[in-house]
């Protein structure tokens, strides 16, 4: 048992959940949900075939804005980044957010074909995050479908810019320029599918487009110019090479490399995008810098053999490099004191839920890196594939999932009370 299950709090919170689940109107929610399983497949699939891409999400958030407001939210609205948001009233202050990010990893000219087989989906974004969104609007129906009490009013979520270049754009911008940015209590991120995890640790990550400049010419004619399709080669090997550590758990990765434009030419430009993550903010800093030695390495390299295989007149090499950030996700770590993850806790407990604290890469980051309470959990069931054309989902095991998100809201809102 953790610190946070052994502390003297614990035994408070696992009898707020017992007096939760012993009422007979939270009974006759949990049983809805049971009943509701072929609707949310249908939801799941609709949203799934909405296409989502990075910076484009207006269509899913204008399907997402339609489905809030047929559900009965209150409120329903979108913001300038395109976030939607809807309420469900309390009768006290701020709100308990319950959020899921709308978008997906794929480009616009991704074929959607979201297909069905059983209790089986299978499609781009079907689980990431199509889980999520379908946990989202389950318990927005659950809460107009079956009375029940929660002092704290919901805000729903819809958000944007979770993956990869989005860099919590969506999310960022709640926290720091929505009216809700100061009213959110405590922040629950319904993430991809499964029951078997809590995010209360944020992983922290870098992203770079690297981008090597030089005169370009003809292959022939121009044979000896400088170029920066081989630099950009050399500063990969270097790099490449560059130690980390077990712990702090450190990964680098070049996802992405582009230049040139045709074989007999010699590129004007080439370019490559490195993410690099850490749960050391110290590890982050050493391999930026390492990436840029080895770089500089490479330009040197490069210049050296340039000016040694030309004559004179040609000596002036004309390389460069630029380093341009394009996502810095920060990292946080949950108290494990906080309230959310006592109740979260005692949840899984009284659910018989086994689920293991994680640090990954989410909309928490944000929250959590701020101070405030968040986590992130999945939606139930079983997904895999992510970021994959066989990307799979399977809503077998959905109810523990959202049975899970339900208990720790009412929790969490205060209504064992």
């Amino acid at each position: 048992m953790s610190g946070a299950e052994s502390s003297e709090n614990f035994p408070t919170v696992q009898q707020e959940v017992a007096r939760l689940v012993a009422r007979p109107e939270v009974r006759s929610a949990l049983n809805w949900l049971r009943s509701q399983e072929p609707q949310f497949l249908q939801w799941q699939m609709e949203v799934a075939g909405v296409a989502a891409p990075p910076f484009h999400e207006q269509e899913r958030g204008n399907w997402l804005e339609a489905k809030f407001r047929e559900l009965g939210l209150d409120d329903v609205h979108r913001d300038e980044v395109g976030n939607v948001y809807g309420t469900h009233p309390g009768y006290g202050r701020g709100f308990i957010a319950l959020s899921a990010h709308m978008d997906t990893v794929f480009p616009p000219s991704t074929p959607l074909n979201i297909r069905q087989q059983g209790s089986r989906l299978y499609g781009p974004g079907v689980s990431d995050n199509g889980a999520g969104l379908t946990a989202l609007l389950a318990i927005a129906a659950l809460l107009q479908s079956v009375r029940l009490r929660h002092p704290v009013p919901v805000l729903f979520i819809a958000n944007v810019g979770e993956e990869g270049e989005g860099d919590l754009r969506g999310m960022r911008h709640i926290f720091s320029q929505s009216r809700y940015k100061d009213l959110i209590l405590h922040s629950l991120v319904l993430d991809g599918a499964g029951a078997d995890t809590i995010v209360a640790e944020a992983l922290g990550s870098r992203r770079f487009e690297v981008i090597v400049r030089g005169p370009g010419g003809h292959s022939w004619s121009d044979f000896g110019t400088a170029n920066p399709i081989v630099v950009l080669g050399r500063a990969i090997q270097t790099f490449s090479q560059t130690p980390v550590p077990n712990s702090p758990k450190t990964t680098f990765n070049i996802g992405v490399i582009r230049g040139g434009t045709s074989v007999n030419s010699i590129p004007e430009s080439a370019s490559m995008r490195v993410d690099i993550r850490s749960t050391s903010p110290v590890e982050i800093e050493r391999l930026e810098q390492a990436m840029r030695a080895a770089l500089d390495h490479a330009v040197g390299e490069e210049t050296r053999l340039v000016q040694a295989r030309t004559t004179p007149a040609r000596r002036p090499v004309g390389l460069s490099y630029e380093v341009v950030t394009i996502g810095n996700r920060p990292a946080g770590e949950l108290d494990p004191q906080a309230r959310i993850l006592q109740v979260i806790r005692a949840v899984d407990t009284q659910l018989g839920n086994a689920a293991q604290v994680q640090r990954a890469s989410t909309d928490a980051n944000i929250p959590l890196s701020l101070g405030r309470e968040a986590i992130a959990i999945g939606g139930g069931g079983a997904g895999g594939g992510a970021h994959t054309l066989q990307e799979w989902f399977d809503g077998n095991g959905r109810e523990l999932g959202l049975k899970r998100i339900l208990l720790t809201l009412l929790a969490l809102s205060g209504a064992s009370e």
